[in-house]
């Protein structure tokens, strides 16, 4: 396993999941509050895999250009942004259209029905 994280499995949790994952989830919340497009994570997840990196092999004598540990760690960062990214925009879809949209989940959010039909 270390040799594919390009470090310990515990630091990997601790880097990408714990430090680096919570920054990821802000930044895919404020790419969905500022209502700007998807595509806008796969750069920033891409910059904070390579802190990732580097703090790993700063704090922890990982090696620094190791490409499957890169790899890992960024798909890591970029579910995490993405998980920020789905939730916020459901919040603010429903919290900025009360009157068109209602919460459907998690990630979701539907249309209301008319109100004379029966909402």
């Amino acid at each position: 396993m270390d040799n594919i994280l390009g470090t310990t499995f515990f630091v990997y949790i601790g880097m990408n999941i714990f430090l680096i994952g919570f920054a990821a989830y802000m930044t895919g919340q404020a790419i969905a509050t500022t209502w700007r497009p998807m595509w806008q994570i796969l750069p920033y997840s891409v910059l904070l895999g390579l802190a990732s990196r580097f703090l790993t092999y700063a704090l922890f004598d990982g090696p620094l250009l190791h490409l499957s540990g890169f790899l890992i760690g960024t798909l890591t960062v970029f579910a995490m942004c993405c998980l920020g990214y789905f939730i916020s925009r459901a919040t603010v879809m429903v919290n900025q259209y009360p009157w068109l949209y209602r919460r459907n989940g998690l990630f979701g959010w539907s249309e209301k029905t008319d109100v004379a039909n029966g909402e």
